[in-house]
Protein backbone atom coordinates (compact mmCIF):
# COMPACT_ATOMS: atom_id res chain seq x y z
CA UNK A 1 0.00 0.00 0.00
CA UNK A 2 1.34 3.38 -0.60
CA UNK A 3 0.85 6.83 0.82
CA UNK A 4 2.53 9.68 -0.86
CA UNK A 5 -0.79 11.76 -0.02
CA UNK A 6 -3.41 10.39 1.98
CA UNK A 7 -5.99 12.13 0.61
CA UNK A 8 -4.88 12.12 -2.75
CA UNK A 9 -3.71 8.23 -3.08
CA UNK A 10 -6.05 6.61 -0.74
CA UNK A 11 -8.59 5.84 -3.94
CA UNK A 12 -5.73 4.36 -5.84
CA UNK A 13 -4.99 1.68 -2.89
CA UNK A 14 -6.75 -1.81 -4.16
CA UNK A 15 -9.02 -3.10 -0.95
CA UNK A 16 -7.09 -6.40 -0.65
CA UNK A 17 -3.76 -4.53 0.75
CA UNK A 18 -3.91 -5.83 4.72
CA UNK A 19 -1.32 -2.78 5.47
CA UNK A 20 -2.99 -0.18 7.39
CA UNK A 21 -1.28 3.08 7.54
CA UNK A 22 -2.29 4.96 11.01
CA UNK A 23 -0.63 8.30 10.57
CA UNK A 24 0.59 11.15 12.65
CA UNK A 25 2.08 14.26 12.46
CA UNK A 26 5.81 12.96 12.93
CA UNK A 27 5.65 9.16 12.03
CA UNK A 28 4.02 6.65 10.10
CA UNK A 29 2.52 3.23 11.90
CA UNK A 30 2.51 0.44 9.88
CA UNK A 31 0.88 -2.24 11.23
CA UNK A 32 0.68 -5.69 9.48
CA UNK A 33 -2.65 -8.55 10.07
CA UNK A 34 -1.97 -11.66 9.70
CA UNK A 35 -4.92 -13.92 8.13
CA UNK A 36 -3.13 -16.54 9.65
CA UNK A 37 -5.37 -17.54 13.13
CA UNK A 38 -2.28 -19.57 14.47
CA UNK A 39 0.04 -17.15 14.08
CA UNK A 40 1.39 -15.95 17.17
CA UNK A 41 1.10 -12.55 18.38
CA UNK A 42 3.47 -9.77 16.35
CA UNK A 43 5.64 -7.07 18.40
CA UNK A 44 4.72 -3.71 18.67
CA UNK A 45 4.45 -1.75 14.94
CA UNK A 46 7.52 -0.52 14.04
CA UNK A 47 7.72 3.30 13.51
CA UNK A 48 9.68 4.95 10.62
CA UNK A 49 9.83 8.26 9.20
CA UNK A 50 7.14 9.64 6.80
CA UNK A 51 9.77 9.98 4.19
CA UNK A 52 10.85 6.39 4.23
CA UNK A 53 7.49 5.16 4.53
CA UNK A 54 6.71 7.55 1.64
CA UNK A 55 10.01 6.08 0.04
CA UNK A 56 8.50 2.21 0.44
CA UNK A 57 5.20 2.76 -0.97
CA UNK A 58 6.62 4.17 -3.72
CA UNK A 59 8.62 1.24 -4.57
CA UNK A 60 5.95 -1.47 -3.85
CA UNK A 61 3.05 0.09 -5.17
CA UNK A 62 2.97 3.28 -7.24
CA UNK A 63 6.17 1.84 -9.49
CA UNK A 64 5.11 -1.38 -10.21
CA UNK A 65 1.69 0.29 -11.55
CA UNK A 66 2.85 2.93 -13.16
CA UNK A 67 6.32 2.86 -15.32
CA UNK A 68 6.37 -0.26 -18.12
CA UNK A 69 8.50 -2.63 -17.37
CA UNK A 70 11.93 -2.31 -18.02
CA UNK A 71 13.02 -4.31 -21.72
CA UNK A 72 16.06 -4.20 -23.06
CA UNK A 73 15.72 -3.61 -26.78
CA UNK A 74 17.82 -6.13 -29.05
CA UNK A 75 19.81 -4.53 -31.78
CA UNK A 76 22.81 -2.06 -32.92
CA UNK A 77 24.64 -0.69 -29.85
CA UNK A 78 24.59 3.06 -29.11
CA UNK A 79 26.72 4.73 -32.07
CA UNK A 80 26.14 1.47 -34.72
CA UNK A 81 24.18 1.72 -37.65
CA UNK A 82 22.53 -2.16 -38.25
CA UNK A 83 23.75 -2.48 -42.03
CA UNK A 84 21.82 -4.16 -45.15
CA UNK A 85 23.53 -5.74 -47.65
CA UNK A 86 23.39 -5.59 -51.08
CA UNK A 87 24.23 -7.88 -53.64
CA UNK A 88 26.94 -6.37 -54.80
CA UNK A 89 28.59 -7.26 -51.15
CA UNK A 90 27.80 -3.39 -50.08
CA UNK A 91 26.89 -2.95 -46.91
CA UNK A 92 25.01 0.98 -45.96
CA UNK A 93 22.58 2.36 -43.37
CA UNK A 94 20.71 5.41 -43.53
CA UNK A 95 22.07 7.65 -40.21
CA UNK A 96 19.68 10.83 -41.32
CA UNK A 97 18.07 10.70 -44.45
CA UNK A 98 18.46 13.75 -46.63
CA UNK A 99 16.12 15.72 -47.61
CA UNK A 100 17.56 17.57 -50.97
CA UNK A 101 17.70 15.83 -54.21
CA UNK A 102 19.86 12.61 -55.53
CA UNK A 103 23.26 13.09 -57.46
CA UNK A 104 23.12 12.08 -61.35
CA UNK A 105 25.80 10.21 -62.90
CA UNK A 106 28.60 12.48 -63.73
CA UNK A 107 27.77 14.93 -61.13
CA UNK A 108 30.57 16.99 -59.76
CA UNK A 109 29.43 16.65 -55.65
CA UNK A 110 31.08 17.15 -52.18
CA UNK A 111 30.87 15.02 -49.31
CA UNK A 112 32.10 14.68 -45.76
CA UNK A 113 34.09 11.39 -44.42
CA UNK A 114 35.26 9.64 -41.91
CA UNK A 115 37.32 6.40 -43.11
CA UNK A 116 37.74 3.95 -40.43
CA UNK A 117 39.27 0.07 -40.57
CA UNK A 118 37.89 -2.81 -39.07
CA UNK A 119 39.30 -2.45 -35.92
CA UNK A 120 38.03 0.81 -35.47
CA UNK A 121 40.96 2.96 -36.33
CA UNK A 122 40.57 5.99 -38.51
CA UNK A 123 42.75 6.53 -41.34
CA UNK A 124 41.17 9.34 -42.89
CA UNK A 125 39.01 12.13 -42.22
CA UNK A 126 37.78 15.39 -44.54
CA UNK A 127 36.26 16.85 -40.90
CA UNK A 128 40.03 16.96 -39.83
CA UNK A 129 41.20 18.53 -42.82
CA UNK A 130 38.04 21.33 -42.79
CA UNK A 131 37.34 20.69 -45.96
CA UNK A 132 35.17 18.23 -48.03
CA UNK A 133 35.78 15.82 -50.67
CA UNK A 134 35.12 17.67 -54.11
CA UNK A 135 34.25 14.72 -56.97
CA UNK A 136 32.78 13.57 -60.29
CA UNK A 137 30.30 10.87 -59.15
CA UNK A 138 29.99 7.44 -61.17
CA UNK A 139 33.22 7.83 -63.44
CA UNK A 140 35.89 6.38 -61.21
CA UNK A 141 37.27 9.24 -59.69
CA UNK A 142 36.79 7.64 -56.32
CA UNK A 143 36.59 3.75 -55.55
CA UNK A 144 33.72 2.17 -56.54
CA UNK A 145 32.06 1.05 -53.09
CA UNK A 146 31.95 5.46 -52.97
CA UNK A 147 29.95 5.56 -56.14
CA UNK A 148 27.95 3.06 -55.83
CA UNK A 149 26.84 3.48 -51.95
CA UNK A 150 26.19 7.44 -53.31
CA UNK A 151 24.33 7.01 -56.49
CA UNK A 152 22.56 3.97 -55.29
CA UNK A 153 21.45 0.61 -57.73
CA UNK A 154 21.38 -2.90 -56.87
CA UNK A 155 18.84 -2.29 -54.40
CA UNK A 156 20.48 0.67 -52.80
CA UNK A 157 18.75 3.50 -52.43
CA UNK A 158 20.25 7.12 -53.96
CA UNK A 159 21.76 9.35 -51.44
CA UNK A 160 19.62 12.69 -51.13
CA UNK A 161 21.75 15.96 -50.39
CA UNK A 162 21.98 16.52 -46.77
CA UNK A 163 21.81 12.97 -45.46
CA UNK A 164 24.52 10.89 -43.66
CA UNK A 165 25.07 7.20 -44.73
CA UNK A 166 27.23 4.23 -43.43
CA UNK A 167 29.03 2.27 -45.80
CA UNK A 168 30.77 -1.33 -45.74
CA UNK A 169 33.39 -1.81 -48.17
CA UNK A 170 34.25 -5.67 -49.29
CA UNK A 171 37.78 -4.97 -50.28
CA UNK A 172 36.61 -5.60 -54.44
CA UNK A 173 35.35 -2.33 -53.88
CA UNK A 174 37.48 -0.61 -51.95
CA UNK A 175 40.91 -0.77 -52.73
CA UNK A 176 41.60 -4.86 -53.11
CA UNK A 177 44.91 -6.76 -53.19
CA UNK A 178 46.70 -3.59 -53.43
CA UNK A 179 45.80 -1.94 -50.45
CA UNK A 180 46.82 2.08 -50.11
CA UNK A 181 48.97 4.31 -48.52
CA UNK A 182 51.60 1.39 -48.88
CA UNK A 183 55.68 2.34 -48.37
CA UNK A 184 58.56 0.93 -46.89
CA UNK A 185 56.35 -2.82 -46.39
CA UNK A 186 53.93 -1.22 -44.12
CA UNK A 187 50.15 0.28 -45.23
CA UNK A 188 47.44 2.78 -44.21
CA UNK A 189 45.08 0.50 -45.66
CA UNK A 190 46.50 -2.77 -45.71
CA UNK A 191 45.48 -5.49 -48.64
CA UNK A 192 42.10 -7.06 -48.74
CA UNK A 193 41.21 -4.64 -45.71
CA UNK A 194 37.10 -3.80 -45.90
CA UNK A 195 36.63 -0.60 -44.63
CA UNK A 196 33.95 1.58 -42.99
CA UNK A 197 33.18 5.05 -43.89
CA UNK A 198 30.72 7.64 -42.44
CA UNK A 199 29.55 9.82 -45.69
CA UNK A 200 27.35 13.32 -45.74
CA UNK A 201 26.62 14.06 -49.04
CA UNK A 202 26.44 17.77 -48.86
CA UNK A 203 25.27 18.39 -52.33
CA UNK A 204 26.22 19.13 -56.20
CA UNK A 205 28.68 22.03 -56.82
Amino acid sequence: MVTLSPLSLRHLLPKSIKTLLTLNPNHIQIQTHDTNPDAKPKSCPKLISRRNASAMALSVFIVPHILPPLVLAAGPAAGECELTVAPSGLGFCDRVVGTGVAASKGQLIKAHYVGRLENGKVFDSSYNRGKPLTFRVGVGEVIKGWDQGILGGDGIPPMLSGGKRTLKLPPELAYGSRGAGCRGGSCVIPPDSTLLFDVEFIGKI
